[in-house]
């Protein structure tokens, strides 16, 4: 309902509460209703209906609805609509508190100036006071080109609160419309990136000025469209169907993460479960008889979980290493797996990037870890050595050597080279470390070490006219029991203990429980010096 007040008198009670119903009413329904229609015919929703969306019914306070931009220039003082281009307040999702702000793109097309800067940073401020998660969901053209140095200085003010937010409170962007230029940068210093198929776009330059310098003909969504950043780039961390389900996503994400750096994520009350059950004898048949045959790691996560439950991060990007997050016994735990579908399980650059990212994020937020090994070792070629995956390949290693969260490893078959000692391994402090009777823990695999160890004896063998092929596969086989099997590892105190595959799901739930208690710490630093 429209509050009329024709001949509102300021002076008396009512008066000043009627002309607060009306200033209140202008803000609520500020967009104009063109603006409105064009954004639901892109197939988008208003910053309000983003917000309604994702908090609780009911629960959405709406902090500083009632500023205005300052700027005169270009004609800009005939509109200043309240609450200026962005929408902030608080609220909770699952009755859990949460800071946000909503870009509006029907107003001035999202743009950033000063006041609509100083209302971010001002809802940031407050969740960091507060300790509670802050989301940003973002739509808009970039900085407001008619308040010029202004606007581009709140960019700044709000990626230092990023970095000062960052590790203290979860932070989480949706990306529902074009970030531009500057604007990247926010979301870029967040824990997590969502962005919507078709209608998200993230680049620092455009299409145009990138024909203007370099020549390139290149569309919106093929430079930074949801899918390429998802797939390529790896900025993204999940690609939504469609807006919806870019909020069932946070909704889901934030139920496994704390409020901040001093709570413990939630904990849900399930059943006692330490029987084997008849699924779980699945995976004492999972690892085929050849080292070279593939299978799905996320066949174990969904038995190690609580009721199979598994939300990936980042799933289209460097898919041969998989991360994301689970419950074992109703607690949040951070998992990170090598995939032997792909690429055999191998670790690349971006594997190495995409894993060290979220162990850090499970460190800086107290989630347990759990690894889970299989992979033959680092990605062979020139592409990735000139490309620098021995000082990208190292932030894994450094990832894993500086957490102090409690880490359990379980090593299902491959564990070569460095790759073993970069996944969890008790060296870089893995509390409890885990093998499968398929384990295979060595310099590296068999095949290549009959080229080095077993040269006389394939020459001999060639010489003789015997089967070379079968000469080489006997003693491949010998070398992998002889000095790969994880009872010679066992026996050295690398590892704590050898499963069944079946009971996986047990031994890793004694391993969390054990370690609840776990304390601590590095040595006293300003910070270390990542490989960045």
């Amino acid at each position: 309902m429209t509050p009329e007040t024709p001949q509102t008198n300021h002076a008396t009670t009512a008066g000043k509460v009627a002309d607060l119903k009306k200033r209140f009413h202008e803000a609520v329904t500020a967009p104009e209703e063109t603006a409105i229609e064009k954004q639901h015919a892109r197939g988008k929703k208003t910053a309000r209906e983003r917000i309604d969306g994702l908090l609780d019914s009911g629960s959405f306070v709406e902090l500083d609805e009632f500023v205005r931009h300052r700027t005169t220039a270009f004609g800009m003082d005939a509109k200043r609509p309240y609450g200026d281009s962005v929408v902030t307040g608080t609220g909770t999702i699952n009755g859990r508190q949460v800071a946000i702000y909503s870009q509006d793109f029907t107003t001035f097309g999202g743009s950033l100036g000063e006041v609509a800067g100083e209302k971010i940073i001002k809802v940031m401020e407050l969740a960091l006071k507060t300790g509670v998660p802050i989301i940003g969901i973002l739509d808009s053209g970039g900085a407001r080109i008619q308040e010029g140095v202004v606007a581009l200085g709140k960019y700044g003010e709000i990626f230092k609160l990023n970095t000062a937010a960052s590790g203290v409170i979860p932070q989480i962007s949706i990306i529902m419309g074009p970030a531009a230029g500057g604007a990247v940068y926010s979301p870029a210093l967040t824990d997590f990136v969502v962005m919507v198929d078709k209608t998200s776009q993230m680049f620092v330059t455009g299409p145009d000025v990138i024909k203007t310098v370099t020549g390139e003909d290149v569309g919106f969504e093929e430079l930074g469209g949801a899918l390429t950043h998802n797939t390529i780039s790896g900025v993204s961390h999940y690609l939504a169907a469609d807006e919806d389900d870019a909020l069932d996503y946070v909704a889901t994400l934030l139920g496994f993460l704390p409020d901040n750096n001093l709570t413990d994520p939630p904990v849900y009350e399930v059943a006692p479960e330490m029987e084997t059950t008849d699924a779980d004898a699945a995976l004492d048949t999972l690892i085929p008889d050849s080292a070279n045959q593939p299978y799905d790691i996320l066949t174990v996560i969904a038995h190690v979980v609580d009721d199979g439950e598994f939300l990936e991060v980042q799933p289209l990007f460097a898919p041969n290493i998989v991360v994301g997050l689970g419950r074992v016994e109703g607690r949040s735990v951070g998992i990170i797996a090598n995939q032997p579908n792909v690429m055999a399980g191998t670790l690349n650059i971006d594997a190495g990037e995409k894993a060290a990212r979220f162990v850090r994020f499970c460190d800086a937020f107290s989630i347990p870890i759990l690894t889970l090994v299989d992979t033959p070792g680092f990605l062979p070629g020139t592409d990735q050595e000139w490309t620098g995956i021995i000082r990208r390949g190292a932030k894994l290693l450094y990832a894993y050597a500086e957490a102090t969260v409690p880490l359990v490893t379980v090593i299902t078959r491959k564990a070569y080279g460095g790759a073993y000692i970069v996944m969890g391994s008790k060296q870089l402090g893995a509390d409890i470390n885990l093998a499968w009777p398929t384990a295979e823990i060595a310099v590296m695999g068999g095949q290549g070490a009959v080229n080095i160890l077993y040269r006389s004896e394939i020459k001999r063998a060639t010489e003789a006219g015997e089967d070379v092929s079968a000469v080489r596969t006997k003693l491949a086989n010998d070398y992998t029991y002889n000095v790969a099997s994880p009872f010679l590892a066992a026996e050295r105190g690398e590892l704590d203990g050898i499963i069944e595959p079946s009971s996986t799901r047990t031994a890793v739930i004694k391993a969390l429980r054990a370690l609840r208690t776990k304390r601590a710490s590095q040595p006293t630093k300003k910070h270390g010096n990542i490989p960045l």
